[in-house]
């Protein structure tokens, strides 16, 4: 690849201390304590991105949203006033260290509440473990696991058997424990990572680390998780609320104006929000119906609002969802940080230049190409043979 081609790789996704500049202006991340957003937090995020912004709003896969386009003259005084909203850590490292995703599904004083509270806690403590800066914890107490798909370093959850336990990423099994013990063996786990050279210059994650033969302790394998989520929920009714998914998972300040009065709202890891308490919240008119196939595309921002990405994702992310067979996933890339799906996927499509892509199957958007220099034109008004085009490059 040539040098000109490679974008800048930042250690950090942004946070709203230290945010990340872009074409149209800073990215600003906002991490709500336990994903969840009062009505009127809801309801003033839209009238800040608006004052401060350019009113756009995007959801991420760690249930965290993005104000975009933030001025940096005017960054100070967004910070104020999300410090009257208690939607802004301390510090810069106490931001870094709460990275933190629940299960959306948790109810007040229930397991995933309690284990959370202890590990924020545990988190902010003197002594606390200085982590890489992508280190993650899943908190995912409920009955059956739904955050296995979702990036953690460090999982809590039950066992097969029932039990509360601390797992690895990428390990079937963990340590046995309890609400008052899983913040701590959590912590342990994060020290023992750091302490066996899991995060060489800074920069580590846990599964890649174990699956080049690091070995855990003992006490990691003592009871068996239990079988996650086989995929993730449809937008609709769920027991808890109403789950709405935005387009691509991005917003307006006028979808929060919308979706706020209707309850509190609950930031999810599938870029989709839950509203809490509402039996039916399609007539809101936000958001794609189950079943839609935008569903299973994922698209960045694209040019020309990232200056990473060499070319615009968007429009094509729309055109070939409708051609995309039933479960296949699309990932269209500006770049080959693929930061709005990390994962594989059937098809993914990464910019090269303006007006220009390259065609991986089955991988993510650093992986080796079956076909380069094909032009937006080429790519939606021959969808099917896009599509349909072998793995092998033949």
């Amino acid at each position: 690849m040539d040098a000109s081609n490679k974008p800048l790789i930042h250690g950090a996704c942004p946070g709203a201390l230290q945010p990340m500049a872009a074409a149209d202006g800073l990215i600003v991340r906002i991490r709500p304590p336990y994903a969840r957003l009062s009505q009127p937090q809801a309801i003033a995020l839209g009238e800040l991105a608006q004052e401060y912004g350019i009113g756009q709003i995007s959801l991420t896969s760690r249930a965290n949203l993005q104000m975009r386009g933030i001025r940096a003259s005017e960054h100070a005084a967004l910070i104020k006033s999300l410090m009257k909203l208690d939607l802004v850590d301390v510090s810069i490292d106490s931001e870094r260290r709460r990275n933190l995703v629940f299960t959306p599904f948790w109810i007040d004083g229930d397991v995933s509440h309690q284990v959370g509270a202890r590990l924020i806690q545990a988190l902010d403590k003197p002594g606390a473990p200085t982590l890489p800066a992508k280190f993650g914890f899943a908190v995912d107490c409920g009955a059956t696991p739904v955050l296995t798909g979702t990036s953690a370093d460090i999982r809590i959850q039950h066992s097969a058997d029932g039990e509360l336990m601390c797992l690895a990423d990428g390990m079937g099994s963990g340590a046995r424990v309890s609400i008052a013990t899983a913040a701590d063996t959590a912590m342990r786990l994060a020290h023992w990572f750091l302490d066996h050279e899991g995060a060489p210059q800074g920069r580590g994650r846990m599964a890649s680390f174990l699956a080049s033969g690091a070995t855990l302790p003992a006490e990691f394998h003592e009871v068996l998780a239990a079988p996650g989520l086989a995929c993730r929920p449809e937008p609709g009714k769920h027991a808890q609320g109403w789950l709405v998914a935005p387009e691509f998972g991005l917003l307006k300040s006028e979808d929060l104006y919308t979706l706020a009065p209707l309850g509190n709202l609950r930031l999810t890891p599938w870029r989709m929000i839950l509203i809490e308490g509402v039996g039916d919240g399609a007539a809101a008119g936000v958001g794609l119906r189950a079943g839609d196939p935008r569903l299973n595309v994922f698209a960045c921002t694209g040019a020309p609002g990232c200056a990473q990405a060499h070319s615009s994702t968007l429009g094509i992310a729309r055109s070939l969802a409708a051609q995309l067979a039933h479960g296949e996933r699309l990932h269209v890339a500006g770049c080959i940080k693929g930061c709005a799906h990390p994962s594989s996927a059937a098809i993914t499509l990464v910019a090269t230049a303006p007006d220009e892509y390259k065609l991986i199957r089955n991988g993510k958007a650093c992986d080796q190409p079956v076909r380069v220099g094909l032009r937006a034109e080429q790519i939606t008004s021959t969808p099917e043979y896009l599509l349909d085009f072998p793995e092998n490059g033949a």
